[in-house]
C-alpha cells in the first residue's frame, strides 16, 4: 500500500524465513491464541473449549489452503460481539416455540457459520477479494490504529481478578511481569535475531513465576474465573462431527441469514485487510480470492465440528511474522500446537502467567499502531485526517466492518466532490460561425449541474459543437445531462453535436439512445454540416 505505513514495522525482517523460524513462531502464536480464544468465548457466553476448537480449526485450515502464507486466523473479537446477539436471539426464539436447553442457542451459531462460510466461498468464487486493494490509505491507517487500540483495551481486562481491578502487590507484580516480558522481547533480538524472542520471553517469565512461587494470574485461573461450564480447564477431546439441529422454520432462517451476512462481511474485511497489511510488511503478495475460499471453508468446518469460527487475526499474524514465520508451516504448527495443548498439555499451558501474554500483545499494539499518523496530520488534506479519525473511532466503539465502510464512503464522496469541481468549458467561435464548447474534466453525477451551467443557449449561434476530447462521459447522470442540453438547444431551433467521444463513451451513448437523442459527430470535417445548412437555407 503506502511505504509510510510499512516504516512503522522496521522490526520485521522481510527475509523468506526457514522451517525453524516457522516452527518456533507457530508455537509462540499458539500460546498467544489461548487467552484470546478463551476471552472471546466468554464474550459470546459459550464454553472456552468451543473458542479453542474454533481457533485451532481456523488456524489449521487457512494455513493449508489460504491465500496468504504466514497469516494467522482464529476466533476474533470482531465476530464475537455479533455472535452474542445471535446466540441470544436463537435461544429466545427456540424457547418461545417450546424447545428447551441452553445448547440450542449454540446450535444457531453453528448453523449460521455454515451459511457464513458459503457466503465467503461465493465471494471468492466471484473474485471479490481483489477489491480490498481499492481501500484508500487513510482508511487503512484508521483500521490499524483502531485495531491497535481495541487490542490494548482488550488487554486491560487481564488486570482484573474475579471482576475486580488488581491493586497493591498483585498489581505491581502484574505490571512488573508485563514490563519484563516486553523488555526481553526488545533486548533478545539485539543479542541474536535467531532467538525466538517472543517464545523465550514467555518461557522465562513462566519459569520465574513457577520457581519464585509468585502469586499472579495464570491461564488456569483466568479460565476458571470466567468458565460458563464450571470445568475451569482447557483439557478436552478431539472435536467430533455433528450436524447442528435447530427448529426448521422460516423464522429460524430470518434469524440466521442476516447474522450470516454480517459475519461473512466482517470476517472477509478483517481477513483481507490483514492480508493486505502482511503483504506490505513482508514484501510479498497473497491471493485475496483464495483467502475468501479458505476462510469460508474453515467456518463451514467449524459449523460441523462445534467450533466458534472466526477470521484472520492481525495481532497474532504480526506476532508470527515478527517471530520469523513466513510459510504455511507456521500456521499449521500454530493450529496443531493449540490442539496438542487441549489434548495433552493443558496443565502446562495453564501455568503460563497472563502477564507474559499481555506483554506480548502490548508489543503487538506498539508495532501495529501507525505512529506516523501524528507526523503527517499537518501535511495531508483535512479530509484524509477526518477519514483516519472516523475509521479509528468507529473501529473502537462499533466494529470493523462499519468503520471500513464509513471510511470508504467518506473517501468516495470527497473524491466525487473534488472531481465534480474540475469540470471546465473553453468557449470559442470558429471561422464558420460554429460555437465550440471544449469540455475538460469528467462528466458524472457530481459534475452535471456545473456542466449545464456552462452553456449560453439563448445567445449561441445555430450550430454548436460540444468537444469531449479532454473529458469523458461516465454514467447515466451524464447521459441525462447531455439529453437535457440537447432538448434545450432543439427547443431553441439550434443544432448540437458531440465530438471526440471515446469508443466507450460512444457505446454508452448508443446503449442509451432510447432515452437520449443526440447527434454524435464522427467526421472530423464537421464544417460540411455548415455547408449543407447554408445550402438548405439558400433553397428556402
Amino acid at each position: 500500500m503506502v511505504k509510510k505505513l510499512v516504516k512503522e514495522f522496521k522490526w520485521i525482517d522481510k527475509t523468506q524465513g526457514s522451517i525453524k523460524d516457522d516452527i518456533f513462531s507457530g508455537l509462540t502464536v499458539a500460546l498467544a491464541l489461548v487467552p484470546e480464544a478463551v476471552a472471546f468465548a466468554f464474550i459470546v457466553g459459550i464454553s472456552p473449549i468451543i473458542g479453542l476448537y474454533g481457533a485451532f480449526m481456523m488456524a489449521l485450515i487457512t494455513a493449508i489452503i489460504g491465500g496468504r502464507p504466514g497469516m494467522i486466523s482464529g476466533a476474533t473479537g470482531a465476530m464475537a460481539v455479533v455472535m452474542v446477539n445471535l446466540v441470544s436471539d436463537g435461544q429466545s426464539y427456540a424457547e418461545q416455540i417450546g424447545y428447551t436447553g441452553a445448547e440450542i442457542g449454540i446450535q444457531f451459531l453453528f448453523v449460521t457459520l455454515l451459511f457464513t462460510g458459503l457466503f465467503q466461498i461465493l465471494a471468492g468464487a466471484l473474485k471479490l477479494g481483489k477489491y480490498v486493494r481499492m481501500i484508500p490509505h487513510p482508511v487503512m491507517m484508521g483500521f490499524v490504529n483502531g485495531l491497535a487500540i481495541v487490542i490494548m483495551i482488550s488487554q486491560l481486562s487481564m488486570f482484573k481478578s474475579e471482576g475486580e481491578w488488581l491493586a497493591g502487590n498483585k498489581l505491581y507484580i502484574m505490571v512488573g511481569l508485563v514490563a519484563l516480558t516486553m523488555g526481553l522481547m526488545l533486548m533478545l533480538p539485539k543479542i541474536s535475531k535467531k532467538i525466538p524472542s517472543t517464545l523465550i520471553a514467555i518461557l522465562v517469565v513462566t519459569a520465574i513465576v513457577i520457581l519464585g512461587n509468585i502469586d499472579t494470574e495464570t491461564v488456569r485461573s483466568f479460565v476458571a474465573s470466567g468458565s460458563v461450564d464450571g470445568n475451569g480447564s482447557l483439557a478436552a477431546d478431539l472435536p467430533s462431527f455433528a450436524i447442528p439441529i435447530i427448529p426448521f422454520t422460516l423464522e429460524s432462517l430470518k434469524i440466521i441469514l442476516p447474522y450470516a451476512l454480517i459475519l461473512s462481511a466482517i470476517g472477509l474485511i478483517e481477513s483481507l485487510m490483514t492480508l493486505n497489511l502482511i503483504d506490505e510488511l513482508t514484501g510479498s503478495h497473497g491471493s485475496g480470492n483464495k483467502e475468501c475460499v479458505a476462510q469460508g471453508s474453515a467456518n463451514i468446518v467449524n459449523g460441523f465440528f462445534g467450533g466458534m469460527g472466526g477470521c484472520a487475526m492481525i495481532g497474532q499474524s504480526i506476532i508470527n511474522i515478527k517471530s520469523g514465520g513466513r510459510g504455511r508451516l507456521s500456521g499449521i504448527v500454530a493450529g496443531l500446537s493449540l490442539l496438542a495443548f487441549i489434548l495433552f498439555a493443558s496443565k502446562y499451558i495453564e501455568m503460563v502467567p497472563v502477564a507474559a501474554l499481555v506483554g506480548v500483545m502490548l508489543m503487538v499494539v506498539i508495532g501495529t499502531f501507525a505512529w506516523s499518523t501524528f507526523k503527517i496530520l499537518n501535511k495531508i488534506p483535512i479530509t484524509d485526517v477526518v477519514v483516519i479519525g472516523v475509521v479509528t473511532i468507529i473501529t473502537v466503539i462499533e466494529d470493523l466492518a462499519i468503520a471500513v465502510f464509513s471510511g470508504i464512503i467518506i473517501s468516495a464522496l470527497v473524491f466525487a466532490w473534488e472531481n465534480a469541481l474540475r469540470i471546465r468549458a473553453r468557449k470559442r467561435i470558429d471561422e464558420h460561425g460554429i460555437k465550440h464548447y471544449e469540455i475538460y474534466g469528467p462528466l458524472f453525477f457530481g459534475s452535471t449541474k456545473l456542466f449545464l451551467e456552462k452553456f449560453d443557449i439563448n445567445t449561441d449561434p445555430k450550430e454548436v459543437i460540444i468537444d469531449f476530447g479532454e473529458s469523458k462521459i461516465m454514467d447515466q447522470s451524464a447521459i441525462e445531462a447531455i439529453n437535457k442540453i440537447t432538448e434545450k438547444y432543439q427547443a431553441a431551433g439550434k443544432t448540437i453535436h458531440l465530438r471526440h467521444l471515446s469508443k466507450d463513451c460512444r457505446a454508452l451513448i448508443k446503449k442509451a439512445e432510447k432515452i437520449c437523442v443526440v447527434n454524435v459527430l464522427e467526421d472530423p470535417n464537421y464544417f460540411i454540416s455548415i455547408d449543407n445548412y447554408n445550402k438548405n437555407l439558400h433553397k428556402k
